[in-house]
């Protein structure tokens, strides 16, 4: 009687609906991966079955197999909901040790400033300088800076860009006399320790081409400091005879201490226009506490701080499998590698076959619904279809055991 098969096939029906109703379960799970049951036929194995007809036994699951396709994106705003646009697996650290992957891109900052998923799983990264440029390939937990702030930078160098007036009057010729303070400008500069030091420059034109040049440091009148010259070409450019000295700083804190700063002229110019300063900068800053971060397509994370700098602070790296057929769910939007992958492939994203990476957006799962519900209509047929077969051969066995 073919109540064995009847049966295989209410079983392996009611593992199919299993799958669909996890499928649609998790319709809203980031980064979740539909699966589907694949299902194969049973046939007796008989060495005088090969001369006459094989009569199948039933149906089993062969396997639940997992479909890796590319889920929607949908931007969230949040820079540390990260979503791979492509191939790859962000690697996760897990507290007890082992390593997972995830397309799951929901991350956070613990109170030690790494970059954790709800389970406290460490994102990992490869570790950078502070412009972003990758230090190592080996693979290590990222984390940002949030404990203290960023100590200072000394200032090293300042640089100039302006404008002297070519049809300004030589300073001591003038009537009235022209005053120090008509042309100049200031930077702030930092000691060691971030100390704000104000730094004044000041021109007087002494002759044709020429101008003598002023400073001043924390307050000081530019007239009590030796000024050096410089001298135009009759293009108004820079000559290069004009040779600018350094300056000499001292900090507010303590005023022996003292340091050299370069001071950058070379852009400076002298035309027929009115004075004016088009650019000044120094390379100094003060302590600065962190205050968010970005995270761009190719993974790198640049930490913003207080102090108007900004930091890269590791770069995100993506892993991939020859199969990922063979990857072992481990729940929580987590797999776990196996025999089956082959070693994991390292990366940045971007490189390669490896997607890309979308910061403030997540990926969606990947399930259809609208294809999920005609999957289970069609498994609920095949179960009430196998459950009316073992009720036929019931109704045989009962015909054959009543005949008389």
């Amino acid at each position: 009687m073919s109540f064995q098969q009847g049966l295989s096939g209410l079983n392996s029906a009611s593992r199919n609906l299993d799958v669909i109703g996890h499928n649609i379960a998790n319709a809203n799970t980031v980064g979740m991966k539909a699966s589907r049951a694949e299902f194969a036929e049973l046939y007796a194995s008989s060495i005088n079955a090969s001369g006459g007809t094989n009569v199948g036994i039933g149906v089993t699951v062969a396997a639940t197999t997992q479909m890796f396709t590319q889920g929607n994106i949908t931007v969230t705003g949040n820079e540390l909901d990260v979503a791979i646009n492509g191939n790859g697996f962000f690697e996760l650290t897990m507290p007890n040790g082992a390593m997972a992957y995830s397309r799951s891109g929901l991350f956070k900052l613990n109170n030690e400033g790494q970059v954790v998923t709800n389970l406290g799983g460490q994102l990992m990264g490869y570790p950078t300088d502070e412009q972003g440029t990758r230090l190592s390939f080996t693979t290590q937990p990222l984390g940002l800076p949030t404990g203290g702030p960023i100590p200072a930078r000394q200032t090293s160098r300042i640089e100039a860009e302006f404008n002297l007036d070519a049809r300004a009057p030589v300073a001591a010729s003038a009537v009235p006399p022209t005053p120090l303070t008509k042309y100049g400008t200031s930077v702030i500069a930092y000691d060691p320790q971030g100390l704000e030091i104000p730094v004044g420059l000041a021109f007087e034109k002494i002759g044709l081409n020429r101008w003598n040049v002023y400073t001043s440091v924390n307050g000081s009148s530019p007239g009590a400091s030796t000024p050096f010259v410089l001298e135009f070409n009759t293009d108004g450019t820079l000559s290069p005879a004009s040779v600018v000295p350094p300056l000499t700083l001292s900090s507010p804190n303590n005023p022996a201490l003292t340091f050299p700063v370069t001071l950058d002229l070379g852009r400076v110019t002298q035309f027929g226009v009115a004075f004016a300063v088009n650019n000044l900068q120094q390379d100094g800053y003060r302590p600065g506490e962190f205050t968010g971060l970005k995270i761009n397509e190719g993974g790198i994370i640049t930490a913003s701080y207080s102090n108007g700098q900004t930091r890269a602070a590791g770069q995100i790296a993506l892993v991939n499998f020859r199969n990922v057929q063979g990857l072992q769910p481990t729940g929580n939007g987590n797999w776990a590698a196996t025999h089956a992958t082959g070693e994991p492939m390292h990366g940045a994203p971007g490189e390669g076959k490896l997607g890309v990476l979308r910061s403030g957006a997540l990926e969606d799962s990947n399930v259809d619904i609208t294809s999920e519900l005609v999957n289970m209509m069609v498994a609920q047929r095949a179960y009430q279809a196998n459950a009316q077969s073992i009720r036929t051969q019931d109704q045989v066995l009962s015909t054959l055991l009543n005949m008389r």
